[in-house]
């Protein structure tokens, strides 16, 4: 397990926002090191903005834990994330729901029909989307989250692979039980974005998860000015026939064959790949209405 094409800023060397947001990340989660998050740390905002998403969609406020697994199971199963799907496995054993976790990795479906229906709107298969904005928030999180992680990280969530033992799951779920069955209060992470918070869109109806994805959106949005070599971008776009490129890390590889191994190098070239594309999302949510299916874009790709 590690990264692949960066290295990024460690929790015991971080300092100012990126510092803050692992310290508040660890208190939260009960993990001091999110590879999900660190493979956006050279960023700090951008680290922030994905962390109040993460927090205000997946964590905090009173809906259940367990639908919000679900759908983050679902999108990163449909996205091929393997380390996403790993990770959320051992999550979803934390809320307790044990038998859940190993149907869905199996590749089942749950038995509840609500569950069943969130997840099957997650996968893209339904256009029946929830009306709670934090599951709506949770889904944009983890289209965007599966990107940067299956393109910056290798597929293991622990050590050999021991994630694919299901004792080692179920045991890996208790640890993680205690902060995962807290409740936590919500908008606290919005004190870590810029100020003036931009317009939350309709869909969140004042939520704090609403907030966090328009910062979210505003900071991934900016585009070029997060790239490190806009120029080997460019050239890579022009070349594009139009395919989706693989899933993994090869062919990102490729691409940056040749650069110099600086630190936090990628910015900008996980957002290049689009795969399972449904629907027009940036004019929806633009508008301010509820997206009705799972997206697969990329922010900074979409300006």
């Amino acid at each position: 397990m590690g990264f692949l094409h960066i290295s990024p800023a460690e929790p015991k060397a971080a300092t100012g926002l990126v510092a803050e947001v692992y310290r508040r990340q660890a208190a939260d989660v009960g993990l001091t090191r999110m590879p999900a998050l660190m493979a956006v740390s050279s960023v700090p905002a951008l680290l922030a903005a994905t962390w109040s998403l993460l927090r205000e969609s997946l964590m905090a406020g009173p809906l259940s834990r367990t639908e919000r697994e679900v759908v983050a199971l679902g999108v990163s199963t449909a996205n091929r994330c393997p380390y996403c799907v790993g990770a959320h496995t051992l999550f979803l054993h934390a809320t307790g729901d044990h038998a859940l976790a190993e149907t869905l990795l199996a590749g089942g479906r749950p038995a509840e029909p609500r569950q069943a229906a969130l997840y099957a709107w997650a996968m893209g298969e339904t256009r029946d989307a929830p009306e709670a904005p934090e599951l709506l928030g949770t889904a944009l999180a983890f289209h965007f989250i599966n990107r940067m992680v299956t393109a910056l990280h290798t597929p293991d969530v622990l050590p050999g692979g021991l994630q694919k033992t299901r004792l080692v799951r179920r045991a890996a779920g208790r640890t993680l039980a205690r902060p995962a069955r807290r409740l936590l209060p919500p908008g606290e992470s919005l004190r870590l974005l810029d100020a003036p918070h931009p317009a939350a869109p309709a869909w969140a109806h004042g939520s704090p998860a609403g907030t966090a994805y328009a910062a979210l959106t505003e900071v991934a949005g900016r585009g070029g000015a997060l790239l490190t070599y806009p120029e080997r971008v460019a050239a890579a776009v022009a070349r594009w026939d139009g395919g989706h490129p693989p899933m993994g890390g090869s062919w990102l590889a490729d691409a940056l064959s040749g650069l110099p191994a600086a630190e936090g190098r990628p910015r900008g070239w996980p957002c290049w790949r689009r795969w399972r594309r449904t629907g027009s999302p940036r004019g929806t949510w633009r508008r301010g209405r509820t997206p009705t299916r799972a997206w697969s874009g990329c922010w900074p790709s979409a300006r």
